[in-house]
């Protein structure tokens, strides 16, 4: 259905409530973690088991759906890469559209809204839209990822500093980063988005300083029954996500702290691994 056929349908409905003036409903923009659903936030899952009318995106995991009454109205609004069901100013107008007719709307996104997820896009629209809104945080995807495939973030031999970055080409454009940034040693820089242009952005990292041996991870539907982790360097990855048809949605990890997965993997299994997950070394 098309944003206009939306509007169309809800202006309808709602006619006669809007003729009443009746006050904008709350929008709460709800991040719904890495895709494990026990690790969905306490606050999350309430708002989830409160929601009326629900836009969800791509990367939301149908067991996250589950949460939601019955009788909830879902609205799918989810990108892929070059397949968009609304461009994001058609969500952003129908979220808008729908909260002044009243409704209270959950936005749910996938990891956390204000991390590479167009929250921070949202939240401004509905501030100058004069609707009143909140925001539940998610568990982002590097911190889901790391967890699961015992690669921690941050480690005092190893990093001192963490980067996330997006890899995503925007409006058709090349990849404008600072590559002299991400290229500096002692840090752990994960991307987002990233598998599509991965030849390109290992070619920079390496011409920028950084060496074609640093270690390097693809992990692939983080924390899900279908996770892989590829692990290697920096200069092998666009082979290895070849090799092993790496697709989205899958991180990129970049640093010296890949190294201790080898200590930290096996002994976590027990704990953190979904069960049918996949691991494999170059």
């Amino acid at each position: 259905m098309s944003t206009s056929q939306c509007l169309s349908r809800l202006a309808a409905h709602h006619r006669s409530d809007t003729e009443k003036q009746v006050p904008p409903g709350t929008v709460t923009l709800v991040g719904a973690g890495p895709g494990d659903p026990e690790l969905l936030t306490v606050k999350a899952v309430k708002a989830l088991e409160a929601a009326r009318v629900v836009l969800y995106d791509h990367l939301v995991a149908p067991e996250v759906l589950a949460y939601l009454p019955h009788h909830a109205e879902r609205i799918y609004v989810g990108k892929e890469s070059s397949r968009h069901t609304l461009p994001q100013g058609e969500i952003i107008d129908l979220m808008i559209c729908l909260a002044r007719a009243g409704k209270s709307v959950l936005r749910l996104k996938g990891g956390d809204g204000y991390i590479f997820g167009r929250g921070g896009e949202e939240a401004q629209a509905l501030a100058q839209a004069g609707i009143p809104f909140k925001v539940i945080p998610g568990l982002t995807a590097a911190q889901g990822a790391a967890a699961s495939v015992g690669i921690p973030l941050t480690h005092r031999d190893h990093a001192c500093a963490l980067v996330l970055a997006t890899g995503h080409l925007r409006d058709n454009k090349g990849l404008d980063m600072d590559w002299d940034m991400l290229a500096r040693p002692r840090q752990t820089v994960v991307l987002y988005m990233g598998v599509n242009n991965l030849p390109e952005i290992c070619r920079q990292l390496q011409a920028h300083g950084r060496g074609a041996g640093t270690p390097a991870a693809l992990i692939e539907n983080a924390t899900t029954a279908r996770e892989r982790c590829i692990t290697g360097t920096l200069g092998e990855l666009p082979g290895l996500a070849l090799r092993h048809q790496i697709r989205p949605p899958a991180l990129v990890m970049i640093g010296e702290v890949v190294t201790v997965r080898q200590q930290l993997e096996h002994a976590g299994d027990a704990v953190s691994k979904p069960a049918a997950a996949v691991h494999a070394a170059a």
